[in-house]
């Protein structure tokens, strides 16, 4: 069996997964073709998914907002703007993408498939917003944004009712101030790959004692995560 059978019925079964069939299955290939993959691959063709990656996070965006505009017509736009910024999270990303088992389907380097850490998250959550970007290719924006409502949009009602839109930051900086009256510090702890994809690892201190890390591709990002994280341990 050759690879372009092979392939065929690769995106043939994950189009069976979220009842989408694209007209030119190409752009399904790229959306789901990582960067690693290729380097291995040196006969492949298809192009890896940044490109679509970077059209989809405009689309998604765009989406996001138009939703919630309507949604939360009494909320002023800095509360709409943390709740898109929590519902596009990469967590919140990765999880859609779980969900519908792109982690199945995803065309990656050997190295790379055996990665089930937070690496995988970021690589979950750009494959998303490739989909995101190839089906708006394929189809237009009506396409992706029931795309994206069927995937992320039941996220919204939890993020609003338990408040996680608000910034991680600053709700553990309160809460550590109350249980135990010391102000968080942040450190990087390591930061790998190259500058257009750089992750960095942030440890949240109270004192001396490191409470969690989080990664992020900005610093701001990962102290976000971080503080997300000892929050969660704390239970605070």
């Amino acid at each position: 069996m050759t690879e372009t059978v092979d392939i065929d019925a690769h995106l043939a079964r994950f189009e069976d997964v979220i009842s989408v069939t694209f007209t030119e299955k190409k752009h399904l290939l790229v959306a789901l073709t990582h960067r690693s993959y290729l380097n291995e691959h040196r006969e492949a063709t298809q192009d890896h998914n940044e490109r679509y990656e970077f059209l989809g996070d405009a689309v998604l965006e765009l989406v996001v907002t138009d939703f919630l505009f309507e949604k939360y017509a009494d909320k002023p736009e800095g509360e709409l703007t943390a709740i898109r910024a929590a519902l596009v999270n990469t967590v919140s990303l990765a999880e859609a993408s779980g969900k519908m088992g792109v982690n199945e389907y995803l065309l990656l380097s050997k190295g790379e498939a055996k990665d089930t850490g937070r690496a995988r998250q970021y690589i979950l959550a750009n494959a998303f917003e490739a989909l995101v970007g190839a089906l708006y290719l394929d189809q237009g924006y009506a396409a992706a944004k029931a795309f994206i409502a069927e995937y992320l949009f039941a996220q919204t009602e939890n993020i609003v009712e338990k408040r996680l839109w608000q910034d991680a930051k600053s709700r553990f900086q309160e809460v550590a101030q109350e249980h135990v009256n010391i102000t968080p510090s942040y450190a990087v702890l390591n930061q790998e790959g190259p500058d257009h994809d750089r992750v960095f690892t942030v440890g949240v201190f109270l004192g001396e004692e490191q409470i969690a890390e989080g990664q992020g591709r900005a610093k701001q990002e990962a102290e976000q995560n971080a503080a997300a994280a000892a929050i969660e341990k704390k239970g605070w």
